[in-house]
């Protein structure tokens, strides 16, 4: 392979990688915060119980996937500072803006609600899980906007052979920015309500004694995942409007309008092959297709089925079945991505600046060992983060450590004489 080849494949391993913790947390924080506030509301015993069990498994997905977070901001500046150079000071503001408005209040906010238990009034706790959630939706949002305007570049001037923000609004109202980000928090919550039925149907296999808790479980996680399917499908549908050129004509795989569209490129930026590969644009976006349909079929079906008692309890081929489709809306979501990514090629900034001149002058050398050693924690990473995911949903509730009343110290002896 060629050294941007594999300056690519890192970022696709670590991108993708990370996007994989991103599509949970956003679905189940989401799932947690109407939990609780089912629980505050009403004061059920039960629901505060489904607050704590899925809210511990949220945090450990979280909790690692910043460690992986951590390391998209390092690799734009060591493997990309050609694209840092070029257009860093107009979709660097975009990530500035995540990174100080939104992580940082999501990660503080939710340190309070993590210790915050038993201890704040239990308002005041469930804005704090609202608050957490509508961050990590913010912080999504102009993650999306940076992307979209590498996507669709909009608001900028060259200036010195560097782009400048000009236009603030027009970045942040890109289309390519705007229907991503609701796309990918579709997909997010599809994501959530398929891991929280799957989860529950594991129990409810096994009949489990908690038979009301994961019940009530199975049924919030599949009502969320029909609507967020539907959801996701509409926003994907819109972006088809906008999609490059290039994109376009490899999807349709037609080789006059992949020929025309080569030859204009090529007038416009001079000789170069300006089309993306046609094999994984087109097998990226047929298994997205695909899969929602199953996802669609299976969601639909199971809405009905979850109607009768009977069938919640008893019913173990529909249990298995949930189950296994935990890892399908992962597959899904990086299908999905490979077809947006990959459909952009060979442009790092669409039609400004290719992915070749994008790159940081390294020696292939330098590209495989960065390559091996970040695949090799990565692959350690989301083996631990599954295993404890893995682990911690079949131990199920009465495992739960998040939220426990701190025990009451032992009362100091009574001296004798």
């Amino acid at each position: 392979m060629e050294t941007v080849d594999l300056a690519r494949l890192q970022f696709a391993l670590t991108a993708g990688a990370h996007f994989l913790f991103v599509a949970l947390t956003l679905g189940l924080a989401t799932l947690v915060a109407v939990l609780q506030t089912r629980a505050t509301v009403t004061g059920s015993p039960i629901h505060q119980r489904m607050t704590r069990f899925w809210g511990q498994l949220y945090l450990i997905n979280y909790a690692m996937g910043i460690v992986t977070g951590l390391v998209m901001e390092f690799q734009l500046g060591l493997a990309w500072s050609g694209l840092t150079e070029y257009a860093g000071n107009v979709f660097g503001s975009a990530l500035a803006i995540e990174t100080l408005v939104a992580f940082f209040v999501e990660s503080t906010f939710l340190g309070l609600w993590i210790f915050g238990w038993n201890r704040l009034n239990r308002w005041a706790h469930l804005a704090l899980i609202w608050v957490v959630t509508l961050t990590a939706y913010a912080s999504a949002f102009w993650i999306m906007v940076a992307n979209g305007f590498l996507q669709r570049p909009v608001g900028h001037v060259l200036e010195g052979g560097a782009l400048r923000l000009a236009d603030f609004g027009a970045m942040v109202g890109n289309p390519a920015a705007q229907l991503a980000f609701w796309h990918v928090l579709g997909g997010a919550l599809l994501t959530g309500g398929f891991f929280m039925a799957g989860v529950s149907a594991y129990h409810l296999r096994k009949r489990t004694a908690e038979q009301d808790f994961f019940r009530k479980s199975l049924r919030l996680g599949l009502g969320l995942a029909l609507p967020a399917a539907m959801f996701t499908v509409t926003f994907g549908g819109l972006q088809f409007s906008y999609l490059q050129p290039s994109k376009s004509s490899v999807w349709a795989n037609r080789t006059q309008l992949m020929a025309e569209t080569q030859a204009t490129m090529a007038a416009l930026h001079g000789p170069g092959d300006y089309l993306p590969p046609v094999g994984p644009v087109r097998v990226a976006g047929v298994l997205m297709m695909v899969l929602w349909v199953v996802m669609i079929v299976v969601a639909g079906l199971s809405v009905l089925l979850m109607a009768f008692r009977p069938a919640v309890r008893s019913f173990r081929p529909w249990h298995w079945l949930l189950t296994l489709m935990i890892p399908v809306p992962f597959v899904t979501m990086l299908a999905g991505w490979v077809f947006r990514e990959v459909g952009r090629q060979p442009w790092a900034v669409y039609g400004l600046l290719t992915t070749a001149d994008a790159m940081s002058p390294l020696t292939a050398v330098q590209v495989r060992v960065s390559l091996a050693a970040f695949t090799t924690v990565f692959a350690v990473l989301i083996a631990i983060n599954y295993w404890l995911l893995a682990r911690h949903a079949r131990r199920g509730p009465g495992a739960v450590v998040l939220g426990d009343r701190p025990a009451e110290p032992a009362p100091a002896p009574v001296p004798t004489f």
